[in-house]
């Protein structure tokens, strides 16, 4: 006995109970580990994420040449799956007293470099959760800066948020 498909109706309701169940279940990336747990994160990340606090007008000269090299980075970014080291560099002062002149006429200058550097770490998931699980925007990210083959800095123009 052989079942033709398009002549037994009753195949038709099968597939339209089968899509109805499919339809019905939960989604499945509502059913995935949220971002709220330590480990959850550390396996995204994969890496070792460190924070520090600096003053921008100190390390202006090295924030200035990060911002000037942000085309080639942004090419790292998208390259990057494996990192031993992921340091975030909070800029308090940039929150309290704004940019220095110098840095601010530098991202002027490489704005669409800098846009995209800001895109291509949202698109990196690693990247884009290390900064984002440490309660940085990605607007405040000035720049990123590559230190040696596994290891990257991230300028942020925020304050270490208290834990």
């Amino acid at each position: 006995m052989t079942i033709s498909m398009s002549r037994d109706p009753i195949w038709m309701h099968v597939v339209a109970v089968f899509a109805f169940l499919i339809a019905l279940s939960p989604n499945v990336a509502l059913m995935a580990q949220g971002l709220d747990s330590k480990k959850a994160i550390d396996a995204i990340i994969g890496s070792q994420v460190q924070e520090e606090q600096a003053q921008a007008e100190v390390d202006a000269d090295r924030i200035i040449a990060a911002i000037e090299n942000s085309a080639a980075t942004s090419s790292e970014v998208r390259k990057t799956s494996e990192l031993e080291k992921v340091e975030i560099v909070y800029l308090p002062d940039v929150v309290k007293k704004g940019l220095p002149p110098k840095i601010d006429a530098k991202l002027k200058e490489h704005e669409k470099d800098v846009g995209n550097l800001r895109k291509d770490l949202e698109g990196n998931a690693m990247l884009y959760h290390a900064i984002n699980s440490h309660a940085v925007l990605m607007r405040d990210v000035l720049a990123v800066e590559f230190n040696g083959q596994k290891s990257v800095i991230i300028y942020a123009a925020a304050a270490k948020p208290a834990k």
